[in-house]
Order: structure tokens, then sequence, then C-alpha cells
């Protein structure tokens, strides 16, 4: 599956996912992107996008979007905090559909 991290994440993260190919905004060349225009790239060559971004889905009509979004929810972006969510993240992985948006709670 390819999954595209979002730049609010650390790039760390792409180890935790070694069964898929995992590639970061900034590697695509798309830092700074708007999130509705990093969205319409991201359909172009991604499974799914992973983000820390809450407000993601109230600035964006995701109806029509391809992707899968997984959206992780916890106190902080540190490495650390986000590491412990990754076996959520892995199991949401082999469930998502094209157009679902999964939240990974603490």
């Amino acid at each position: 599956m390819k999954i595209l991290l979002d730049e609010c994440l650390p790039r760390k993260l792409k180890y935790e996912l070694p069964d898929h190919d995992v590639l970061t905004v900034s590697e695509m060349g798309w830092a700074g992107a708007k999130n509705g225009e990093l969205l319409r790239l991201a359909e172009t060559a991604f499974d799914v996008f992973i983000t820390a971004d809450q407000n993601m889905t109230y600035q964006q009509n995701l109806r029509s979007t391809t992707l899968g979004i997984i959206v992780i929810v916890a106190a902080n972006n540190r490495f650390e905090t986000l590491r412990l969510l990754m076996p959520n993240v892995v199991q949401a992985l082999s469930a998502i559909q094209p157009g679902d948006l999964l939240r990974i709670p603490v």
C-alpha cells in the first residue's frame, strides 16, 4: 500500500510501517501545499494519507476523495507519543477503503 505522511508528522514514523511504501510530503516535494491541493496531488499516487491535522475534516470536502485518510489524535506530534499509536494505525491500514476517514485516538 502506498502511504503519504503529512508534514505535521515526524518523518521517522515511516519506519514504523515497514510493510508499506511510505513517503513524506517533503520527500514528494509538496511541502507547504495547502490541504486541498495536497489531497488532490496525493490522490494521483497514494492509497492512504496519514495526518494529525484534526481540522482537515472540517476544512475540506472529503466526500469525493479516493484516498483513505487516517487522522491520528494525540496530545502532541512528538515521535515518542505517536509511535505508541502505530500498532493501531497498522490495524487501521488493514481495513481502510478508498474514501474512508478513520481516527486513531489515544
